[in-house]
């Protein structure tokens, strides 16, 4: 579910004391919608994204691109060294103003207000000056985007305007009956809800109509005065929560996934969910959005190298379609052979300008009458060679195509894996380096003189097993090269999913004698890096690295195994965590 309103209170009010009166010691922008202000206490994340708007502490380490974007200078400009004075949310509005103290470049003291607009696809983070000017903004709004409200630098800030409905916490028992009254009958309870009040989810609005008649979906005509005593009960009584601020983080999962997540306790679903509660909003929404983070990061970071491998992939899965029509197409050449074998057979009895000739097939038993289209320009000599040259082409078309088609099919191998990495790149680093990676290999073009990005330290995926083993896990196919082929010795263990794209595991043994426990984690972590990561039972094969070797001319990471055990596990997102170091 989307950020609420009143999530966003509780959020707010969990964060204000912690915050106010620090200073901003950094601004970074890790994503295009993204902007984390690092204090004293910790790293305020600002999220204006459309599909995930939010604000929250985050404990999740964000790698930030080699070239800061420009709003994000902006923001360092004005708001290093700001002091945080006040969050304020106007009540139940999925906005807030983080009040900044600043100290111009001449020591006048002055104000500065970062407003995050969490609000779905109008999502905004815009920055105002002491007067309540528009400095600049993530999203610039123009008259042609928005007729009622522009959002440019230079203009006065005007919040959105209200939806019109009534905000849930001014509501009283006697309005209630009046608008319960006036509601037709055939109206669902929950709908009820949603239409007439302003800051009431659907979650929530369900939630409340199951507490008060124990189902989600009873019609308001099916509710006799009893049950209607009970659905403003239970509004009542989330009203006074809501204005004491007693919310509690409560997550829902369904079978380990998380789903939706509230300020009161769901009891909806019964068994069909799990529920867990928080400490802090801030601690259920690093859990919540992780993995969306990372599906949106890859979706923005990586949309360029997935299309470029896409485009290749399907252009030579086209390619290898036609090779394969043509390789077909020269098994039938010995019928060329014959009917050269047999004009020439018969040259003594054919003349020029004949269109076809008609004669015994002494390769075949019974020597059955055959009929050979001839060229009538050509002579019967010429005809002959005319069908020997297309056996020749076609014997060695044959010859060709063959090894084309192991080519393209080596390739085709190589960018699932390409596209399997893209899915699980994490860094900014890891998408330079497949970039670089499909540069090489003849797949992205070299556009310009090529500027050269600072080069970060490029390390694989680090763990330890239970029993104090060391595991490297490859990020990108060079990474999966220099692992197996340079930094393992002999005896140490690699493990890959079994005819499944994924990375290259290696298991650090040091002489010591491996246990069956430590193969199950190091195998779980080759599962869990590959396409298969959402399986339910994945196949691991595992050998010492003495019987691992890469094909001469072999694409990255691409290599072969002449003896292996195999083990079948479930990806767990649980113990790669656990065994993360």
């Amino acid at each position: 579910m989307a950020l609420d309103a009143v999530c966003l209170q509780g959020i707010v009010e969990e964060l204000r004391p912690r915050l106010t009166g620090l200073r901003i010691d950094k601004v970074q922008m890790p994503a295009r919608d993204q902007v984390i202000l690092t204090l004293r206490a910790g790293r305020l994340l600002l999220n204006a994204g459309a599909g995930a708007p939010r604000m929250q502490m985050t404990e999740i380490a964000r790698d930030n691109p080699a070239e800061p974007p420009m709003f994000c200078m902006l923001l360092r400009k004005h708001l290093v060294g700001a002091k945080v004075a006040d969050l304020i949310q106007p009540p139940l509005e999925r906005l807030v103003r983080i009040e900044l103290d600043i100290t111009d470049d001449f020591g006048r003291p002055g104000r500065r207000t970062l407003v995050l607009e969490a609000m779905g696809r109008r999502s905004n983070l815009i920055l105002l000056d002491g007067e309540g000017r528009i400095i600049d903004c993530l999203r610039r709004v123009d008259a042609d985007m928005s007729a009622a409200r522009q959002v440019l630098p230079g203009l006065y800030y005007d919040p959105p305007a209200s939806v019109g409905r009534l905000p849930v916490t001014e509501e009283t028992e006697e309005g209630f009956r009046a608008a319960f009254a006036d509601a037709p009958g055939d109206q669902a309870a929950d709908r009820f809800l949603l239409e007439r009040y302003f800051g009431v989810s659907p979650l929530v609005a369900r939630e409340v109509v199951f507490r008060a008649t124990g189902e989600t979906d009873r019609r308001l005509a099916a509710m006799d005065d009893a049950a209607r005593d009970r659905l403003w009960g239970e509004l009542a009584d989330l009203i006074a929560r809501i204005r004491d601020n007693r919310l509690t983080p409560v997550c829902l999962s369904r079978q380990g996934k998380m789903e939706e997540f509230s300020y009161l306790p769901i009891t909806q679903y019964g068994t069909a969910m799990e529920s867990r509660t928080y400490e802090s909003f801030s601690a259920l929404m690093d859990d919540f959005y992780a993995a969306r983070e990372r599906q949106e990061r890859v979706r923005q970071r990586g949309a360029d190298l997935i299309r470029t491998a896409t485009t290749a992939r399907d252009r030579l899965r086209r390619k290898l379609a036609q090779q394969q029509r043509e390789y077909a197409q020269t098994q039938d050449r010995d019928h060329l052979r014959v009917c050269g074998d047999l004009i020439t057979s018969n040259l003594y009895r054919m003349k020029r300008g004949e269109s076809r000739l008609v004669t015994e097939n002494f390769y075949q038993e019974d020597c059955p009458q055959v009929e050979i289209p001839l060229d009538p320009l050509l002579t019967p000599q010429e005809n002959a060679a005319k069908y020997y040259k297309r056996y020749t082409k076609a014997k060695t078309a044959e010859r060709y195509l063959r090894e084309q088609m192991e080519i393209a099919r080596r390739d085709l191998e190589y960018l699932e894996s390409v596209l399997q990495e893209i899915n699980q790149a994490e860094t900014e680093q890891d998408f330079l380096d497949i970039r670089e990676e499909l540069r090489e290999s003849g797949f992205l073009r070299q556009q310009g003189k090529g500027k050269k990005l600072p080069k970060r330290p490029d390390k694989p995926r680090e763990f330890c097993t239970s029993s104090g083993f060391r595991v490297l896990v490859g990020r990108n196919n060079r990474q999966n090269d220099r692992l197996t082929l340079k930094d393992a010795g002999p005896r140490d263990l690699w493990f890959h999913t079994q005819k499944i794209h994924g990375s290259h595991v290696i298991l650090f043994t040091q002489g010591r004698e491996v246990d069956d426990d430590t193969i199950v984690e190091a195998a779980k972590l080759a599962a869990w890096f590959s396409q298969a990561r959402e399986s339910g039972n994945v196949p691991v094969d595992y050998t010492p690295l003495k019987f691992v070797k890469k094909p001469a001319g072999a694409r990255p990471g691409m290599v072969i195994y002449t003896t292996c055990k195999t083990v079948n596990v479930t990806p767990e997102e649980s113990i790669v965590q656990q065994l993360k170091k």
